[in-house]
């Protein structure tokens, strides 16, 4: 008797077992599900090795350039199937994302593969003809973060300017876009810069692979009407809508997903005096100015290998808002921006201490004038919805997900 109520117990306890394994599978945040799920562009050699074989191949490509192990990087996996890598483009923050923003790149080697790295942030932002004539093919794979003034979206566009005006052929390994929204005001042409190079709004809702088919379909290159010989080889199992989530911080000073989300509201004080936590160990994830009136939350920038070596209010204590726990789910939001122009009291003068940056980050005069009128967020908004409802139908015509 003993025996059989021992095994009954056990065959009950075994069901209650795999009810609470499937439960807990179920509930799994769909981030872990979503992530083995899909498949990068730069995961389908079936498609990209009988793409580059027998050519000469350059690569625009960085830290983020790995296949979705999240530790294989695409250059070490082309060679090892036998592609000719002739060069690597290097973007801004450099081929292992380590230079600060705004920080020169110089030209290299790669000490593990010996391919040698020609920088395109700085002086020289588009290849040349002369860096082109032992390439027959160019690939670009970069993560981008959605936003319009991320600048690895302008180094594509002059790539594939270069490519077009040399016969040569563009690759594009799409990857998903972790801001996948469409929000925030459109770039005027005035404002054209390589923090904003074409004319859409701050968050695009775009993946790479449909930006550049955006740049060659509407003509935005410099050498129109002639486009650049463009293959998208597109991400499997995602959609637009669905979250994705970083294996690898796309710039020093997005370490995170929270960063990545508030990142395109954030930007915006780029061009004021109050600091984003560069020179933290939590960048774009705090706001705040050497004076207590700002907020109860104290942190000091300081020069940080691998974040910000030359950050704003550098030893200085800052008083302001912690937003690393903050409930964001992504979008554009003017909140913060708004509360602390309200909180400055000193008029635009003394907050807007780089309106032309300011401006570039806009890529428009008029939000600056908005604000400083006192306007409210859903006025501003308001304002924002012809120019993009008229990009939502152009961007129709690219999507690919």
């Amino acid at each position: 008797m003993d025996t059989l109520f021992n095994r009954e117990q056990a065959r009950t306890t075994l069901r209650i077992l795999c009810a609470v394994l499937c439960c807990l599978f179920l509930l799994m945040p769909s981030r872990l599900k979503a992530r083995s799920a899909v498949r990068l562009g730069a995961d389908r050699m079936e498609i990209l090795v009988p793409l580059l074989k027998n050519k000469q191949v350059a690569l625009v490509v960085n830290q983020t350039s790995l296949l979705s192990d999240g530790h294989t990087h695409l250059l070490d996996t082309l060679l090892a199937h036998g592609i000719r890598v002739t060069k690597v483009f290097a973007p801004e923050h450099g081929f292992r994302g380590q230079a600060d923003a705004g920080e020169e790149v110089a030209d290299s080697r790669d000490l593990r593969t010996g391919v040698p790295i020609i920088s395109i942030y700085g002086k020289n932002k588009k290849p040349s003809a002369a860096q082109l004539t032992d390439v027959d093919l160019v690939v670009f794979d970069i993560q981008d973060v959605g936003a319009r003034f991320f600048t690895y979206i302008s180094t594509m566009h002059y790539v594939m300017e270069a490519c077009a005006e040399n016969g040569k052929a563009f690759v594009v390994l799409d990857r998903p876009n972790p801001n996948d929204f469409i929000d925030g005001p459109v770039l005027e042409p005035a404002q054209r810069s390589f923090v904003g190079m074409h004319p859409i709004p701050v968050l695009h809702g775009l993946t790479v692979g449909e930006l550049a088919r955006m740049i060659n379909g509407e003509g935005w290159l410099a050498c129109a009407p002639d486009t650049c010989r463009l293959t998208v080889v597109p991400v499997e199992n995602w959609k637009h809508g669905a979250p994705y989530w970083l294996p690898v911080k796309p710039s020093p000073n997005l370490p995170n997903d929270q960063a990545i989300r508030l990142y395109p509201s954030l930007c915006f004080f780029e061009g004021t005096n109050i600091s984003v936590g560069r020179g933290t160990y939590y960048p774009f994830q705090v706001i705040g100015y050497p004076d207590p009136k700002y907020g109860s939350y104290v942190f000091t920038p300081e020069a940080l290998e691998g974040f910000d070596k030359n950050s704003l209010h550098k030893g200085k204590t800052c008083y302001g808002t912690d937003l690393r726990g903050y409930p964001f789910e992504g979008g554009l939001s003017l909140r913060f921006f708004l509360e602390f122009y309200e909180k400055s009291g000193n008029g635009k003068a003394f907050f807007f201490s780089r309106p032309q940056w300011f401006d570039l980050l806009a890529g428009t005069k008029t939000l600056r004038w908005q604000i400083v009128k006192g306007m409210n967020e859903d006025e501003i908004r308001a304002s924002w919805k012809p120019a993009l409802d008229k990009y939502r139908k152009t961007r129709e015509k690219y999507v690919l997900y």
